[in-house]
């Protein structure tokens, strides 16, 4: 399995990859999940474009995943694991989040990570009930973690 991650440099001082990884890493060990996965840490301005283009939103958001499975003509041949996705933080987004919580980055972004992973491997928060299931697999993968 490889966890890839790519941190903008103006980020690349204040976000741990190593730490990242072993987050994503946590939440497919937690669902018994096998894949590779690519992180990827931005500006706001990155992600709003993103956004907007991909999914019709206005503005930057913390966390965008950018599924693989589903796509038709995509094949995993048998010897691989199955790419699983992107997922792609704002950092500024994520640090505002943070100071408004009264947590540290760190703590966000692993919530972001955990939070992207769930998407990847199909879950959701569309509604009420999707939501709860989903917000209780972060709450058992974070708690996991520490």
């Amino acid at each position: 399995m490889t966890i890839a991650i790519d941190i903008a440099p103006p980020f690349q001082s204040l976000v741990s990859a190593e730490r990242l990884v072993a987050t994503a890493q946590a939440a497919l060990d937690h669902l018994r999940a096998q894949g590779d996965l690519t992180l990827v840490v931005v500006e706001d301005a990155e992600i709003a474009d993103l956004n907007r283009r991909f999914l019709g939103g206005e503005g930057p958001t913390d966390v965008l995943s950018f599924p693989a499975q589903g796509e038709d003509d995509f094949v995993t041949p048998p010897d691989l694991a199955p790419y699983l996705g992107d997922i792609i933080i704002a950092y500024p987004y994520a640090a505002r989040q943070a100071a408004a919580q009264g947590h540290a980055v760190a703590a966000e972004l692993d919530l972001l990570v955990v939070h992207g992973v769930l998407h990847l491997l199909g879950f959701d928060h569309a509604d009420e009930a999707e939501k709860k299931h989903m917000w209780a697999q972060q709450d058992a993968i974070l708690m996991r973690k520490t």
